[in-house]
């Protein structure tokens, strides 16, 4: 059976929106692919009934709880006497911990002040997790069956930190996944398509409606990462069969770096002419790595007509056109290649909505005109 996960951030400064919880994001994702379900997270502040509460909630449902935070040497980082409370210990301080705080101050000049003793704490059930890029040891601690993994809070200390436990969590099985980028259809078609597709449990199939489309996530865990593969890659292969037209990419695919990628295969140049997408494709495009390669420039014309945009695009070369003219409530978007000229009529309740539809349908477009 696979270890149930719990993630809890600790941090006040958390709860206030002051920084975001780039550690729970990382974390997560790294769990999944261990095999490991995290099914609870938390978060909370500074304060020590509140904290011992948390990891007591974690310990009762979660076989392995992750903390991040609370590690340093000050009054309100309390994660080890939450942990200590919780479990009913008591902290002492490690000599040979205490030995490597010290040294770790006096190779930077400095002698070690008396309130980072306590980031020498042990309690029984626990070992420290060396911590080479700061002076906060974390605790690895395993008692009843349960175990807590507790690290700093700064990412460049947790995360190394982390990768150090990750070897010993190996035994929950491999998950692996695809997602698979579509656009031109909407969401409930999508899956009005994948029919019984979606109600798969092995491998699981789920829609979402995204700012670049609708992505199709299909996941599978297994006692192999190379079962695990096979098994998404036939779910895949069903999914193409069904709705490849609107395939755009996977993964971590952006619609500008596939088109930019078609462009160069090509050796073609692309300029750009907006009217009813006002820039923004403009901005998309020239995000993409390598763009300075392929795509030479765009203007930007409010209120202009089909003709206008054409005319003043082809001043700037390239050997591909786009235009997005303006529009009250429809509008006729172009790509223009040598191989001839391709057309996606918008419709759209308002110029916001014109301008979101120009920007995808636009880019859209471009990507199907280059795969002719």
């Amino acid at each position: 059976m696979s270890l149930k996960a719990e993630l809890l951030s600790i941090g006040t400064e958390l709860l206030l929106g002051q920084i975001v919880d780039t550690n729970a994001n990382y974390l997560a994702g790294r769990l999944a692919m261990l095999g490991i379900d995290c099914l609870h997270m938390q978060t909370v502040g500074d304060n020590l009934a509140r904290a011992r509460q948390a990891f007591e909630r974690a310990l009762d449902r979660s076989d392995l709880v992750v903390a991040t935070g609370g590690l340093g040497p000050t009054e309100d980082d309390l994660t080890r006497e939450a942990i200590a409370a919780a479990l009913g210990e008591v902290p002492t301080v490690d000599p040979a911990l205490e030995a490597e705080l010290a040294a770790w101050f006096s190779g930077r000049g400095m002698a070690m002040p008396d309130r980072n003793r306590k980031q020498a704490w042990l309690i029984p059930s626990a070992r420290a997790l060396p911590n080479p890029n700061g002076t906060a040891p974390g605790w690895d601690v395993q008692k009843d069956g349960k175990r807590i993994v507790a690290m700093p809070g700064v990412p460049r200390e947790m995360t190394p930190m982390w990768e150090s436990v990750e070897p010993s969590l190996s035994r929950g099985g491999s998950l692996r996944w695809r997602t698979l980028k579509l656009l031109g259809i909407g969401e409930s078609a999508v899956e009005e398509k994948l029919a019984e597709l979606v109600r798969s449990t092995s491998p699981t199939v789920a829609t979402y409606a995204k700012n670049d489309g609708v992505h199709v996530r299909v996941a599978d865990k297994a006692s192999t990462p190379e079962e695990a593969d096979r098994h998404v890659a036939e779910m895949e292969r069903e999914i193409r069969a069904r709705l490849g037209e609107y395939v755009w990419g996977t993964d971590d695919d952006t619609l500008p770096g596939v088109i930019g990628r078609r462009l160069e295969a090509r050796t073609w140049r692309l300029a750009v002419a907006e009217s009813l997408s006002a820039g923004d494709i403009a901005r998309s495009l020239s995000d993409a790595p390598g763009a300075e390669r392929w795509f030479v420039g765009a203007i930007v014309r409010p209120s202009a007509g089909a003709e206008t945009l054409e005319s003043e695009g082809r001043r700037l070369g390239g050997e591909v056109l786009l235009v997005t003219p303006h529009g009250a409530e429809t509008s006729e978007v172009r790509v223009m290649t040598p191989g001839g000229t391709r057309r996606l009529d918008i419709r759209f309740r308002s110029a916001a909505d014109g301008r979101r539809r120009a920007l995808l349908g636009g880019q859209d477009l471009l990507r199907r005109s280059l795969a002719d």
